[in-house]
């Protein structure tokens, strides 16, 4: 694994976890990472991001200095729980209770490795997992028609059952509405009409336009002329009022939900746009990523002409799988089927493409190719990213990675899934891997981290959605061995 700060050198280092093991000297004095796994690479001090970001990660989740402090003028980065309470206890803070970045820097320790603890399994691959925002609800999405909603309060019981209409190949992509009184759910697949359903009613069941209505939601234009295209990913605005949807005709969709209407078309890149989602509260900025190996960022309040972005950032060599914003309106991170998660800041972004890779010697297919050796050292001629992690595995499908939740960790991770069955989570700021989590068989596409409390859910193509916890629910974890269903 790899970890790159732009402008400076690309160190080397060791592993630091395996599936539940943490290294106490990393975790606790956030010092150094040992080598594990059988690996034969030296350990190299770590780089640690020299960046605007690097401080508003420490205010959110460091320790206060009072407590921080060892010596008069220098602190240490990690304060033990207990001298955390002790400090609560004597109330140094003045206030008698902990701050949130206190908070944060306790519940942070606590990653949620253990286990897994198997909430569904299907005969069909998994390729959506998401938490509602407020941690009550759990979706799963399946290539076989199925859409599931767990109960997280009501111990991950089925609320609702969704067999989804007019699916074509998979549900590429799952939504739910932030207006948590009047909950619903939209599903995407390899087609322009993408589906709202209600999921506030009391059936469990839920048929297409059988037991419930499943209205379709027509994101064609009207230049399309019939040409049929399909959606890879839609996320609803803050404010649940619009929809913004990525496309295989290489396109960005706005659809607003009040008026019923598609509100706007961008050609926004010159290959299928694999990801979009709003950057912040406002709806103002609209992030994109595609197989052009470019993200891009548009503003809606200053088009200058149909189709021109704000900026562009370049770094990755290959297409674009996910992006995720960190609410900022100025940071995210991607994922690429370079094998690299990529961080950037926005105001690192160019007017527009300036240099490009250069010729691919070598041909290559994501889908069923594993990465060539000799495109594993290359870089990007002029790399935007503030920093690049290494590790995991981008292939077969559109592989995800998010930051961890900024309420119970300060947003100091982030994780992702992994085609070598793994889900795996670096630190932010060092690019350390401080947990692999190994359980599935086939590839994870998707894991989400519940907002409030340290469970984290993978989903796979084998069909198992399970959970991770610390320190887990009292009840055994699945036995390696056991009799398992697999997709065929």
């Amino acid at each position: 694994m790899y970890f790159t700060v732009s402008g400076g050198a690309s160190d080397e280092m060791g592993y630091a976890m395996s599936r539940l093991e943490l290294d106490s000297d990393f975790y606790d004095a956030g010092k150094n990472i040992h080598e594990s796994d059988n690996t034969e690479r030296p350990n190299k001090q770590l780089n640690h991001l020299d960046h605007e970001i690097s401080q508003l990660t420490m205010l959110r989740s460091g320790p206060r200095r009072c407590l921080s402090q060892v010596i008069p003028g220098k602190w240490d980065s990690s304060v033990s729980t207990v001298k955390m309470l002790a400090g609560r206890e004597g109330n140094y803070s003045g206030r008698g209770r902990f701050s949130s970045a206190d908070c944060c820097h306790m519940l942070s320790r606590y990653l949620p490795i253990n286990g897994p603890w198997l909430v569904d399994q299907m005969r069909s691959r998994a390729y959506v997992s998401q938490f509602s925002a407020d941690g009550s609800l759990f979706v799963a999405g399946f290539q076989g028609s199925h859409i599931r909603i767990y109960n997280v309060d009501k111990g991950w019981k089925v609320q609702k059952n969704i067999l989804a209409k007019s699916l074509r190949w998979t549900v590429t992509d799952t939504s739910l509405s932030p207006d948590q009184h009047h909950l619903s759910l939209v599903y995407a697949s390899m087609s322009p009409i993408v589906h709202i359903v209600n999921i506030g009613s009391a059936a469990t069941e839920s048929l297409a336009n059988i037991t419930e209505i499943h209205d379709g939601l027509d994101f064609s234009a009207d230049d399309d002329e019939g040409y049929s295209f399909g959606i890879f990913s839609v996320k609803f605005s803050t404010d649940g009022r619009e929809l913004v949807a990525g496309s295989s005709d290489d396109s960005i969709y706005v659809y607003d939900l009040e008026a019923n209407k598609l509100s706007l078309r961008i050609l926004a890149h010159t290959s299928d746009v694999n990801t979009v989602c709003f950057a912040d509260e406002s709806g103002h900025l609209i992030y994109s990523g595609s197989d052009d190996s470019l993200c891009k960022v548009w503003d809606r309040r200053c088009f200058i002409s149909k189709g021109t972005p704000a900026g562009v950032l370049m770094g990755h060599l290959e297409g674009v799988t996910f992006i995720d914003s960190r609410g900022d309106g100025r940071h995210l991170i991607s994922n690429g089927k370079d094998q690299s998660i990529k961080l950037w800041d926005i105001r690192k972004m160019s007017s527009n493409a300036t240099c490009t890779p250069g010729f691919r010697n070598y041909e290559w297919d994501y889908r069923w190719m594993d990465y060539p050796t000799q495109a594993r050292e290359l870089k990007h001629p002029c790399d935007q990213s503030l920093s690049t992690y290494k590790g995991h595995s981008v292939l077969r499908t559109l592989i995800r990675c998010y930051f961890s939740p900024s309420y119970s960790t300060g947003q100091k991770y982030i994780y992702s899934g992994s085609s070598d069955s793994c889900v795996y989570i670096y630190d932010l700021l060092t690019g350390a891997r401080v947990a692999r989590l190994e359980h599935h068989k086939l590839v994870v596409r998707d894991c989400n981290w519940h907002p409030n409390y340290p469970i984290l859910v993978s989903s796979s193509w084998d069909g198992d959605i399970v959970k991770w916890e610390f320190p887990g629910n009292g009840e055994p974890p699945l036995i390696k061995g056991r009799v398992r269903r697999r997709y065929l």
